[in-house]
């Protein structure tokens, strides 16, 4: 039995994940918590954020995040890929930085317009 606590919001809730049950979970207060207890074990997956460097007058460097959530085993690797980037303004939030990371059909997009 595996121990968690929710984080799909802010109430925590204290979940037990039967993995031997089919991944059945209790604790839940809302179906939310359900998803996330079988998920977390099963195919854990994260959102990331960071930065990258930008040339930029008002700006050294800009936020990040992934448009989705990657697998967590990847997340590493997935922020040592922003090391080597280099942005030049203009750029505008939702902007692509990188496309299709590691084939999962997520991106890394701008979290904010720069303007240079």
């Amino acid at each position: 039995m595996a121990e968690l606590i929710c984080i799909m919001c802010p109430k925590g809730c204290r979940l037990n994940v039967d993995e031997k049950n089919g991944y059945a979970v209790t604790g839940n207060t809302c179906e939310k918590g359900a998803i996330y207890g079988k998920t977390e074990l099963v195919d854990p997956r994260r959102v990331v954020t960071s930065t990258v460097k930008i040339n930029s007058t008002h700006a050294r460097r800009l936020p990040v995040k992934t448009n989705g959530e990657i697998p967590k085993n990847t997340v590493e690797k997935a922020v040592e890929l922003l090391n080597g980037v280099t942005i030049t303004a203009p750029v505008k939030a939702g902007d692509v930085i990188i496309e299709n990371i590691f084939g999962t059909g997520i991106d890394f997009i701008s979290a904010k317009t720069v303007e240079d």
